[in-house]
């Protein structure tokens, strides 16, 4: 509740620095505020504080998600002077709505009411929704914000008609009520309950892109501003996963082995079509935005074998693929500004004239291919371990097949970078603020991969 506030001052005061045309004190103060936000998070760790009636809950799994999303705030404003270098138009509002889907994103990882939750899940898209066409007079941006506006929209009608018949039935928005409700009609939940809760998944599933409802984040991905791309992709899946496991692992848990079947089917699609259809992207926004269609069937699969370790694993999970993603869009952004287009080529002959990106960027991609001895192995390892000792071998094996798939486009860059022919693209010249910053993402991946029980045992 506390980084809750906090996130809300520094949104108004970032605004007011803005109207004041104090340019050059937005950055500086994001990061001051940010990183007091994440001191105010942390320090509420093992209090398990509940608020107003239990509709939020300042539990560690909350904590931890939450610390997550304002480290995923902390590395966009890293490289947010790098994209929007030269911009003359105000900022203000972009870095205000940043801040305030990092509160939406807040409130999913941490609700403990279904109205809370979709209040949170609102302040996230809604702010989504603004910063997809964030960049007014590109065609490609207005697309991606109509585009996710409409699709998003249509979704969450599903969602609020699911919460108004899991309502109906159960007489609670409470998670801890409902989960009551369903133990005290142990065998004769109603069909109406179950057709209620299926909607909430239809629409939680849009919204960690699942098939087959992955269909928007192609287009919306490839047309929103990069910048807010990598935003995008990261804090929406890590809040959306976050209050996924909260409604599976508390409302429904009774109903876990009924689920299982239906997440089981919805992750086998997710993983295979995902990892399938980035195999044939040459534009690589596009490539990232199916691959992580298929890493969200990835973290389906902790839904499936829910236990003691799953909440550390994911944790650990989508901690590793934050990081990646950011240092991989940092490296293309740098690309796109520089030589115009996001395509493989692009890359040709980078290790020569900047080894540091490209260090970083075949780092951040082996990563998300899941080589060892990095962070994404170590993420991969330890949630496949925990499928096979749930007894669904079958489904690490699919798992281990889509991963074998996906060393094949995402070694596309690593490869155009270091053992491309034909003629080297020129120079591209980055600040040493740029090179520091990725470096220190890369040597996070690297230590975070000999350190995975360091996170894993926090939950």
């Amino acid at each position: 509740m506390k980084a809750i506030l906090a996130l809300t001052i520094l949104a108004v005061l970032i605004m007011f620095f803005g109207v004041r045309k104090m340019k050059k004190v937005l950055l500086p103060l994001l990061f001051v505020g940010l990183t007091f936000t994440m001191i105010l998070n942390v320090m509420d760790w093992n209090t398990s504080v509940h608020y107003f009636n239990e509709m939020f809950i300042a539990d560690n799994f909350s904590i931890a998600f939450s610390s997550i999303l304002i480290l995923i705030g902390i590395l966009i404003f890293m490289f947010a002077n790098i994209y929007y270098k030269g911009v003359e138009r105000p900022l203000e509002d972009i870095y205000a709505l940043i801040l305030f889907a990092l509160i939406g994103g807040i409130v999913m990882a941490s609700f403990g009411n279904l109205i809370l939750f979709f209040v949170g899940l609102e302040t996230l898209s809604i702010s989504f929704y603004v910063l997809a066409g964030s960049k007014k007079f590109d065609i490609a941006s207005n697309e991606a914000a109509m585009k996710y506006f409409l699709t998003g929209s249509f979704a969450t009608g599903f969602l609020l008609f699911g919460i108004a018949l899991v309502y109906g039935v159960s007489g609670s928005f409470n998670l801890e009520a409902i989960n009551s409700y369903v133990i005290a009609n142990n065998g004769s939940v109603p069909m109406l309950f179950i057709t209620g809760m299926l909607l909430i998944f239809v629409g939680m599933s849009f919204k960690i892109a699942a098939v087959p409802f992955h269909f928007w984040s192609p287009d919306v991905y490839t047309g929103s501003p990069t910048l807010i791309t990598a935003f995008m992709t990261t804090a929406g899946k890590v809040a959306s996963i976050a209050a996924f496991y909260r409604l599976i692992s508390i409302a429904f848990i009774s109903l876990h082995a009924e689920l299982v079947p239906t997440l089981a089917v919805i992750s086998v699609a997710t993983i295979i079509i995902g990892n399938l259809s980035a195999v044939y992207q040459d534009n690589l926004k596009r490539m990232f935005a199916y691959s992580g269609v298929a890493q969200s069937g990835y973290l389906l699969m902790v839904m499936i074998v829910l236990g003691p370790k799953s909440a550390g694993i994911l944790l650990f999970f989508v901690l590793s693929y934050v990081i990646a993603t950011i240092t991989a869009f940092a490296v293309l952004m740098l690309i796109r500004e520089e030589r115009g287009t996001f395509f493989i080529p692009a890359f040709r002959g980078l290790a020569k004239n900047n080894p540091v990106e490209a260090f970083a960027m075949a780092i951040a991609m082996m990563s998300l291919a899941g080589i060892p001895p990095l962070a994404g192995f170590m993420a991969k390892y330890n949630l496949f371990a925990l499928a096979a000792e749930g007894g669904y071998t079958w489904l690490v094996v699919v798992a281990i097949i889509g991963s074998m798939i996906s060393i094949y486009f995402y070694f596309k860059p690593i490869l155009a970078s270091y053992f491309s022919e034909g003629e080297p693209q020129h120079k591209i010249e980055s600040s040493i603020n740029f090179k520091f910053n990725i470096i220190l993402c890369t040597i996070l991946m690297i230590v975070l991969g000999f350190l995975p029980k360091l996170i894993i045992n926090l939950l």
